[in-house]
């Protein structure tokens, strides 16, 4: 049981919980003359599952793991013409597929059937793949140049910060706790990266992969970690339906400037602009008619929003018997303790708290065995950041609080299984 939970939190890092049904939009961009404008809507996966991680190849060609057969592969998309080509055909998934500098050629994590995850090289000529990085459990990756790669590296359940020389084979760790969203600064020799800190909260810094310096650029948005920079030097940031800016220059806030509302999309996160700055591609989910968005009113994201969830809870999960106890809100925060029972005998115990943090809430635990013993290290937690909130439900990634009456509730956790698929286990409780 505990290797299981634990197996499932480290894969979780990288991957997320479950893979949300997402699409990859397509519009124009005009930032003339400090403008935001877009145009030309286009929906350019439009498929069930999971479409992700886009990466401009050329100002004609978009990169994108998506969705075939049940299995996360490389898709190659045409601007021109609107045409897909399937980049790979392996047994195992596909994820954040990148052009590799001054090769016919693209790179992207492979995670195969046996568990075992590395970057790959993919031919675009034959479709022949090699091995790439074979030491390092890569979960995300951007090229400096042909021989430089700058990644984010799954160590036990965090992601750090590793520099790899392609020609002497060196891997240099630079910093621990970080996140997956790794980009070029425009008209410099550094790239940025998401420093995450232990109270929840983030900053976007740059790293210059030639002399090693590190400086903090800005704050994030609370609960966001994707971002994208414009060929001006802004960075833009998502959050749910909405598009923010700030100028890193000046540093005056993230500033709102376009929603998507309109365009029937929600739950915005990845994004990327083509090389000439025309062209911006977002990831997010579709609205549908049975969507929250449009039947249930979002509350703001206050502890007094989710005073419901308070009380003594039981139910049955795992062939065991299950108990939660919510506290009432006190001092910014909820406190729940959690145990699993299997004939009698405690097999595993948690300590949960949500808190606000930044305009939002955080929900993050503990694990312990029944002699008490952490499964976590010290300093570390298992965190799932607020999606939204409605009128009968909490949504964090990757768990979900949905309420059925005053003295029942249901609760859904995405977990991923030792085949690599994700199972939604839900814990019926009541009072």
């Amino acid at each position: 049981m505990k290797f299981n939970f634990l197996f499932l939190f480290a894969l979780s890092t990288i991957f997320g919980f479950a893979q949300p049904n997402t699409d990859i939009f397509l519009f124009d961009l005009n930032t003339a003359e400090n403008s935001f404008a877009l145009s030309n809507f286009r929906n350019i996966s439009e498929n069930e599952g999971y479409d992700n991680q886009p990466s401009f190849m050329n100002n004609k060609t978009i990169l994108y793991a998506g969705t075939r057969n049940a299995q996360t592969d490389i898709v190659k998309y045409n601007l021109n013409y609107g045409s897909k080509t399937w980049v790979c055909y392996t047994e195992g998934g596909e994820y954040s597929p990148l052009k590799i500098p001054n090769q016919n050629a693209v790179s992207a994590i492979r995670l195969d059937p046996d568990g075992k995850q590395r970057l790959y090289r993919y031919d675009l000529k034959d479709s022949s793949n090699t091995v790439i990085l074979d030491s390092l459990v890569v979960g995300y990756h951007l090229w400096f140049d042909e021989n430089t790669i700058i990644s984010s590296v799954l160590e036990e359940d965090i992601l750090s910060l590793y520099r790899s020389d392609l020609k002497t084979g060196l891997n240099k760790k630079i910093i621990t706790h970080i996140g997956r969203s790794l980009h070029h600064i425009p008209n410099s020799d550094r790239i940025s990266f998401i420093s995450k800190n232990t109270d929840g909260t983030s900053q976007i810094k740059s790293f210059n992969p030639k002399s090693g310096a590190i400086k903090t650029i800005a704050s994030t948005l609370p609960g966001s970690e994707d971002i994208c920079w414009t060929p001006e030097g802004h960075i833009l940031m998502a959050k749910d339906d909405l598009l923010f800016q700030i100028n890193p220059k000046n540093n005056s806030g993230w500033t709102e400037i376009a929603s998507l509302k309109s365009y029937g999309i929600k739950n915005l996160s990845r994004l990327i602009i083509s090389p000439d700055g025309k062209k911006l591609a977002i990831v997010g989910e579709v609205i549908t008619p049975n969507s929250s968005h449009n039947t249930s009113k979002i509350l703001e994201p206050k502890l007094e929003s989710i005073k419901w969830i308070a009380g003594h809870w039981k139910g049955e999960a795992f062939g065991g018997q299950t108990e939660e106890n919510w506290s009432e809100s006190s001092g910014g925060s909820m406190m729940a303790t959690f145990k699993l029972i299997d004939n009698d005998i405690v097999v595993f115990y948690e300590i949960e708290i949500i808190r606000e943090v930044e305009n939002t809430l955080i929900l993050q635990l503990k694990h312990f065995g029944n002699d008490l013993k952490g499964w976590e290290e010290k300093d570390k937690t298992i965190d799932f950041p607020l999606k939204e909130i409605t009128e009968d439900k909490v949504v964090f990634e990757g768990m979900v609080f949905e309420k059925i009456s005053t003295n029942e509730m249901n609760i859904h956790v995405d977990i991923k299984q030792d085949d690599g698929s994700v199972e939604t286990v839900t814990f019926n409780y009541k009072k």
